[in-house]
């Protein structure tokens, strides 16, 4: 008896150490309601997707069933991700999405982003604890159908759904007050197959839970959000966190030999293998206030650094040169602030942003790292601002963000600084665009419309997009929250097939 007593209480103790094993970024999954089939969330951590599994009546009346993922969260959050259903499913109510619930009990107040297996796609919510939901009363429809990508946010007692087709920014499909969600929530990803006989099953990636900071946060008082670093392939959309740290880090370069990215950290550069891994640190000498602007020579020898010099203006940024795998720094700029963006394809110059005399706008200017005088290749107006140079890998353009047009774009000019040409044309401020190893690709930072236009602060709403060199309308590629640091610098892979950056989250 003794014995078996024991056998029994082994088991529950390895059955709540299962139930606590952390699935990708979720401490719970479990089952809601008692649905007849038992669900499961399977997680790929190579391709960091989940596999859902899920069977129970409904997400509706007065109780629900369905199989959950899900971490308990405080404060205001957003949660985003892209859905798939896999298979022709054997109701077109079948349901995948974002929820936030009060408790793990069937009945409790809730509220979800939800796509159906026909497409239909909704912001649904049960008000109150055991309340029965109504339809149409509880419920928000979106305009189109089909959408794959769900954004669901907390802020206060407010809920915001988002959605977007793949390649559109985020729209807006409704939000509602919900006075029982306050303090600790539940917030993951579900599905429920609208049929108690039957298992469905969804694929859920991209999923991220983000802790924005409030409007007046200062993070010089306040401390840094943590941030990740990303890998992203720009065709498929598929995104790979490889690291992740309680405070700051910024502005990934890719490495030449493909196998190892390079960033900088607390005024250092540092490696790390692009699967994740250890980093370890870049020589680069008396170099120890190296800020986020720093890039390797098309030949894949030298690296420019913008490392900060005391007691100079403008913060003292000064751009030098380096051998790749570390050594003392030569100085190329004596004037101050220089903030390196481009190399010249002939490896021989380099270009940067910066502030000369009187004048408080940043203007483009380029010069050889061996000596000799620095040209101007932009004259801004009082009001404007140009940043983010970078050459062509043919040296026929540098392209550029600038505001001449009374917001922040995306140019290119010729290597002299003739014949200016605006590429895009939206309500956004866009920003930093990188071009691809084989010259074919466009990737920018787009900052919202309410955005100062001459600045691109850290802890924003921010996308990335793609568009051709060629000429083409841009697409969004990822959805994050991020800004300043986030991709400063060219960080294309070396097969242009994928891009580095940084995500931000509190905790």
């Amino acid at each position: 008896m003794k014995y078996l007593i024991a056998l029994i209480g082994f088991i529950l103790v390895q059955f709540a150490i299962a139930q606590e094993t952390k699935v990708g970024i979720f401490s719970h999954v479990k089952d809601i309601g008692m649905p007849k089939l038992k669900g499961e969330t399977i997680y790929d951590s190579q391709t960091q997707t989940y596999h859902l599994k899920g069977a129970g009546y409904n997400i509706w009346f007065e109780k629900d069933e369905f199989h959950y993922a899900f971490e308990k969260i405080e404060g205001d959050f957003i949660l985003t991700a892209n859905f798939e259903f896999i298979g022709n499913g054997a109701d077109p109510h079948r349901k995948v999405g974002l929820m936030v619930r009060e408790s793990e009990e069937d009945n409790s107040a809730h509220i979800t982003a939800t796509l159906h297996g026909d497409g239909l796609t909704v912001l649904q919510w049960r008000e109150l604890k055991g309340a029965f939901m109504r339809d149409p009363e509880d419920e928000i429809f979106s305009p189109k159908s089909h959408y794959s990508i769900l954004q669901l946010e907390r802020k206060g007692e407010e809920f915001f759904m988002r959605a977007a087709h793949p390649g559109e920014p985020l729209h807006l499909i409704g939000s509602h007050k919900m006075a029982a969600l306050k303090g600790s929530v539940l917030g993951g990803i579900f599905i429920s197959s609208h049929n108690e006989n039957v298992l469905e099953q969804a694929k859920v990636w991209n999923v991220r839970l983000d802790k924005p900071v409030a409007a007046n946060y200062n993070p010089g008082r306040e401390g840094y959000l943590g941030c990740r670093l990303e890998t992203m392939n720009v065709f498929t959309g598929v995104r790979k966190v490889i690291y992740e740290k309680d405070g700051r880090f910024e502005a990934p370069n890719w490495m030449p030999d493909g196998k190892k990215l390079l960033i900088n950290m607390d005024g250092f550069l540092y490696t790390i293998p692009v699967e994740g891994g250890d980093l370890e640190k870049l020589n680069t000498g008396f170099a120890n206030r190296n800020n986020n602007d720093h890039g390797i020579s098309f030949d894949g020898k030298l690296l420019a650094i913008s490392h900060q010099r005391e007691g100079y203006p403008g913060w003292g940024s000064t751009v030098y040169v380096l051998p790749l795998e570390g050594g003392e720094p030569k100085l190329v700029t004596e004037e101050t602030p220089s903030y390196w963006h481009g190399w010249a394809p002939n490896n021989e110059e380099v270009i940067y942003v910066g502030q000369r005399g009187e004048k408080q706008s940043f203007d483009i200017y380029k010069k050889n790292i061996h000596g000799g005088k620095e040209i101007a290749l932009t004259d801004t107006k009082p009001w404007e601002h140009v940043d983010g140079c970078e050459y062509s890998p043919d040296g026929k353009y540098i392209y550029y963000n600038g505001s001449a047009s009374g917001t922040m774009q995306i140019w290119r000019m010729k290597p002299d600084g003739s014949d200016p040409e605006q590429l895009t044309f939206d309500q956004y401020n866009n920003w930093f665009p990188h071009i691809s190893p084989d010259g074919e690709w466009i990737v920018y930072i787009s900052f919202p419309e309410d955005i100062p236009m001459n600045s691109h602060p850290s802890y924003q709403r921010v996308t990335l997009k793609l568009m051709p060199t060629s000429g083409g309308a841009p697409r969004v590629i990822a959805y994050l929250y991020g800004g300043q640091g986030t991709i400063n610098v060219p960080s294309w892979s070396p097969d242009s097939q994928s891009i580095a950056f940084v995500s931000n989250s509190g905790k």
